[in-house]
């Protein structure tokens, strides 16, 4: 392969890099906002007696705190107890199952919210490495040939 075709080959690769990291950008910067809206728009505040306590829950550290604090409030009004820990016929069943579906959904929060910074800083890796390599090739480019 000559150096004419490896380096248009190098910049095709570079510029496929660096599309592929904007779109990710893109990409998990708008899912990040979707969730954070989502989230902010059910109107939860996180209980005072937790960490962050008193503020909106519209992101992943506050969807955390307040699916720490309903943890020890479920255990609390069932006196330690897991809703699998509960005879079927105890009425605070419905109180252990209702505390587990809400710290199921904030912690799938507190998820989505990981996995769309992740796409994020993937993308501006992506770029990163796109534009070493565009660098890279334009600098061979006017490399002088070596000779042996």
């Amino acid at each position: 392969m000559s150096t004419t075709s490896s380096n248009r080959a190098v910049r095709g690769i570079s510029l496929a890099l660096m599309i592929v990291g904007a779109l990710m950008i893109v990409v998990g910067a708008t899912t990040y906002a979707m969730v954070s809206t989502t989230l902010a728009k059910e109107n939860i505040t996180v209980s005072e007696d937790a960490c962050l306590g008193g503020r909106s829950v519209a992101g992943p550290f506050t969807a955390y705190c307040e699916a720490m604090i309903i943890s020890e409030h479920a255990l609390a009004a069932t006196d330690g107890k897991t809703y699998a820990e509960l005879d079927r016929e105890d009425p605070l069943r419905t109180v252990a199952m209702n505390g587990s579906f809400l710290r199921a959904s904030l912690f799938t929060s507190v998820v989505a919210f990981g996995v769309a910074f992740l796409v994020m800083a993937l993308g501006i890796l992506f770029v990163l490495v796109g534009l070493a390599f565009h660098s890279l090739a334009g600098k061979r480019a006017q490399a002088p040939p070596m000779t042996t």
